[in-house]
């Protein structure tokens, strides 16, 4: 199994989801440059966190049209495994990969902080190692963070299991206040229709070791690794 892991200018959690796939989660992986056209034989591609080009259109408008975008949307329709963190969810959205928006925070603040999540469904390449209903403690940094999508696109992510997390307080209840950016019924994370596709605002390459004070994340890439596997096992 190979992971790749994309650079945008102003990519800055690159290297932390380097480090916990090499060292933490123990698999090959590489960087790639976002002018490249090719991910050479990844089998699972990440967008990382960041502020692609410096936010300075829209979040990830921008990224969303660097050359190796394309290759990705190829990447993306045979089924390939990405998942796009924070600035990564973004650029997703943007590229038109995963359905909605990212809309400014509804306080209009940047907000950095530990949050609650709560694990909606536990089935597919991305969570398999979670527990439906399982509580996560993960942070959040980002200034537009408030997913919005149509009422067409929210019936469908609901009707095909798509929404992976939500916030949440304590106790797992669903509620407006402890819904840190304003987005639609509490979304932190949502796959495609195929679920091949994962988009996320929450950090878990920041929530990888206990020494961070939460390892919470890390059965994200645990997950892909036990996924794969049993990919090739059906392979042979």
């Amino acid at each position: 199994m190979k992971f790749g892991v994309v650079v945008f200018p102003g990519s800055n959690c690159d290297h932390d989801t380097y480090h916990v796939i090499s060292k933490i989660v123990g698999q090959p992986v590489q960087f790639i440059w976002h002018k490249s056209i090719s991910i050479d034989d990844c089998d699972v591609v990440i967008l990382p966190g960041g502020f692609s080009y410096g936010d300075y259109l829209r979040c990830g408008a921008l990224a969303s049209l660097s050359p190796i975008m394309q290759t990705i949307k190829v990447f993306a329709s045979r089924g390939g495994l990405i998942l796009g963190i924070c600035n990564g969810f973004q650029i997703l959205c943007e590229a038109g990969l995963l359905p909605g928006t990212l809309l400014r925070n509804q306080n209009l603040k940047f907000i950095c902080d530990y949050t609650r999540i709560r694990v909606e469904n536990s089935s597919g390449a991305f969570v398999n190692s979670y527990k439906t209903g399982q509580l996560l403690n993960l942070p959040i940094a980002h200034g537009e963070g408030n997913y919005f999508c149509s009422y067409e696109d929210l019936a469908m992510l609901k009707e095909n299991d798509c929404v992976l997390f939500r916030y949440c307080d304590e106790n797992g209840n669903i509620n407006p206040s402890v819904n840190p950016n304003g987005s639609i019924e509490n979304i932190a994370g949502i796959t495609n229709k195929e679920k091949n596709i994962l988009g996320m605002m929450p950090h878990p390459e920041r929530a990888s070791e206990e020494i961070l004070g939460s390892a919470d994340g890390r059965a994200i890439f645990h997950s892909l690794n036990i996924y794969m596997a049993e990919v090739e096992k059906k392979r042979r």
